[in-house]
């Protein structure tokens, strides 16, 4: 009888021992458990969803086991998409658009989302071009979150919870700014060919900032661009701030141009694109710039469409993870 005790005892933490076993395991695997946040303004039109889409496929491509999230950090855009999720004749009219999309979430809530979900290790990889306002706003969230410290280390939320740096370069003396703008002006040779071919010379709208310093990069963008190729002359102009239309202008009838290839420097050929830059009203830059004699071609093409801009940022998320010792698969 005592033996068959023993036996049903010994069983019975076997069992038990399995059992603590598999769930040390899966605490293991949500430790290990890395993800990528993909952080863009976003955009309302499904046209320029590619430029966000195609940086997404990159990164997937490039660590197809890492999940990869898209947030949008306009609250606006994020509404816009959300009263979509019921309007069957949108949906029906754009069958290209994710389903994720109509339920797309700001930064905080899609790291509070995969840190519920288990996962403790997240890259945040912004889409923007500049180190602007919204840039260092998504940093100052980022960095909230990741200061958060609980009385004992295993309640912790994230083992580990960083955010890379935008297109042209951020502060600092480990990835050199300069280095990013001219892995930028490599990957925009496409442009300068077709600008080339054209007989034009190649004028980028960028978006800019009233309030805040960001030209600089734009225009040190430009003088890589125009060291580079000397053949065909690259200008930008901003939205709002410095280097403003008129400015270019001033510089290209100096310069003798007639014709100019116009294209945006954005990730996604969104509102700006079909409004402020290729609009039909008579302050858009292509009105303006033909008002001004120029004769004027568009692309209506978003950055992040075209395979090596949108690698830059997939560089840079790569380089990010190595820094803080993170492995994605």
């Amino acid at each position: 009888m005592k033996h068959v005790i023993r036996c049903t005892l010994l069983t019975i933490f076997c069992c038990i021992l399995s059992v603590s076993t598999v769930f040390a395991q899966e605490g293991e695997k949500t430790k290990d458990t890395s993800a990528i946040v993909l952080a863009t303004f976003g955009t309302t039109f499904p046209s320029a969803l590619p430029g966000i889409l195609h940086i997404r496929e990159r990164m997937q491509k490039r660590f197809p086991g890492t999940e990869v999230k898209i947030a949008f950090t306009s609250n606006m855009i994020r509404k816009i998409w959300h009263k979509r999720q019921h309007d069957e004749a949108f949906k029906k009219a754009n069958p290209s658009v994710p389903q994720d999309i109509f339920f797309v979430k700001g930064p905080m809530a899609t790291v509070a989302d995969l840190q519920d979900e288990g996962v403790s290790t997240i890259l945040v990889q912004p889409g923007h071009i500049t180190l602007g306002e919204e840039y260092l706003d998504l940093v100052s969230y980022i960095n909230g979150l990741d200061s958060i410290h609980t009385i004992q280390e295993k309640n912790q939320p994230f083992l580990k919870l960083v955010i890379s740096r935008p297109a042209l370069g951020t502060m600092g003396h480990k990835h050199p700014y300069v280095d990013d703008i001219d892995e930028v002006a490599k990957a925009l040779a496409g442009d300068v060919q077709r600008a080339k071919e054209a007989g034009a010379a190649l004028l980028y709208m960028g978006h800019g900032n009233e309030y805040f310093p960001s030209s600089g990069a734009y225009l040190q963008l430009v003088d890589v661009m125009n060291t580079l190729y000397p053949e065909t002359k690259t200008y930008i102009a901003t939205v709002e701030g410095f280097p403003n239309l008129e400015n270019i202008i001033r510089q290209m009838k100096k310069d003798n141009i007639t014709k100019v290839l116009l294209k945006p420097l954005m990730d996604v050929a969104g509102d700006h694109a079909h409004n402020d830059m290729a609009g039909d009203k008579p302050d858009s830059m292509k009105s303006i710039l033909i008002k001004n004699g120029f004769l004027v071609t568009t692309i209506m093409q978003g950055m992040g469409e075209e395979d090596g801009f949108a690698d830059v940022f997939v560089d840079h998320l790569a380089q990010t993870a190595s820094d803080y010792g993170i492995t994605l698969k």
